[in-house]
C-alpha cells in the first residue's frame, strides 16, 4: 500500500505564484481607459443609460414609454439625445430613469 502525501510548496513554486499573481494585476486596466472611444462617442453618462438599457434588454422605444408620465412625455428620440450627450438628464429624469432601469440613480449625474 502507497500512502498519499501532500506536497508542500517551496521557495520556487513560492515566488513563481507572486510573479504570476503581480502580472496579472498589470493585466487589469480602468473601465475609463478601456471604454475611451465609447466615451468619446457617447458621453460617460450616456453611457451609463445605454449600457443599463441594453443590460436591462430594453429598445429606446421601449425605455421612453415606460418613462412617460401624466406630467412629462419622453419620446424615444430623447433617449438618444441623452445617450449621445446632446441633452442633459435632470436629477428628476435621473429618478425616473433609475426606477425603470433598476439602478442607482447617481450614476446618470
Amino acid at each position: 500500500m502507497s500512502v498519499h502525501t501532500r506536497t508542500r510548496r517551496t521557495r520556487f513554486t513560492k515566488k513563481r505564484i507572486a510573479i504570476s499573481r503581480s502580472k496579472r494585476k498589470k493585466r487589469s486596466i480602468p473601465w475609463r481607459e478601456a471604454a475611451k472611444d465609447e466615451i468619446s462617442k457617447y458621453t460617460e453618462v450616456g453611457l451609463m443609460v445605454r449600457g443599463s438599457r441594453l443590460k436591462a434588454e430594453l429598445t429606446q422605444k421601449q425605455l421612453a414609454e415606460k418613462l412617460n408620465t401624466t406630467d412629462a412625455k419622453v419620446l424615444p428620440h430623447h433617449i438618444s439625445e441623452m445617450e449621445y450627450g446632446k441633452r442633459p438628464i435632470s436629477k428628476k429624469m435621473a429618478h425616473k430613469l433609475a426606477e425603470v432601469l433598476d439602478v442607482n440613480y447617481k450614476v446618470f449625474l
